[in-house]
């Protein structure tokens, strides 16, 4: 069993070189089945995330990724199947193919957490992309669960597109109020108030 050592090396490099800190702002850590939805600008925002939420909380919680980029190498294919136990994704993926949401809509059935990334790739810009619909469909499929807006500060200058290596920096995770979609509230409506929330943590970070 290799997967605890591999997690405790991840989470302490993670830790050394970027200080990382959890800050519960809209609320605190919990047991409760969730959906973790943040912004996206490298490869290392869902180790961040999975890194501060305590211990017990990440063996129940699945990062979603691309197939395109984890399954490509043994080293990738065993950290993202062994220790993070990813929810793997097809990008640009045939229309006529299997419903994407459906490996999400398993895991959730199996009641675990998920970290997802709306804006659908990792974004250099300031300004958050529009975010896809896919958080949408989650939200009128599984109601019942919550979804927890995260900003990940810093972490777009500690893992640059096509850096190799980290640049040591400090970064915060941030966790804001859950929300749900609402009654009758529609698709535009409800993607632009879960990207608000996002954009509202980042002006208090």
């Amino acid at each position: 069993m290799i997967e605890r050592p591999a997690a405790a090396l991840i989470t302490g490099f993670a830790r050394l070189v970027t200080g990382v800190q959890a800050r519960w702002i809209g609320c605190g850590p919990s047991s409760e089945q969730r959906i973790y939805y943040a912004n996206h600008s490298s490869h290392g925002d869902f180790v961040l995330i999975w890194t501060v939420l305590p211990t017990a909380l990440r063996a129940c919680t699945r990062p979603v990724a691309a197939r395109d980029y984890w399954d490509a190498g043994e080293l990738r294919r065993f950290l993202i199947h062994r220790v993070f136990r990813g929810v793997l994704v097809d990008r640009g993926a045939d229309p006529k193919a299997k419903d994407p949401l459906v490996p999400l809509i398993e895991a959730l059935d199996q009641s675990d957490s998920l970290i997802i990334f709306p804006e659908g790739t990792r974004n250099t810009e300031e300004e958050m992309l529009p975010f896809k619909s896919g958080i949408y469909h989650l939200a009128r499929q599984r109601p019942g669960v919550d979804l927890v807006p995260v900003w990940i500060e810093n972490v777009g200058r500690v893992m640059p597109k096509g850096q190799v290596l980290p640049v040591p920096l400090l970064c915060s995770v941030n966790f804001g109020a859950p929300i749900r979609l609402q009654e009758r509230e529609d698709k535009q409506a409800f993607l632009d108030r879960a990207r608000l929330a996002i954009i509202e943590l980042q002006r208090r970070a």
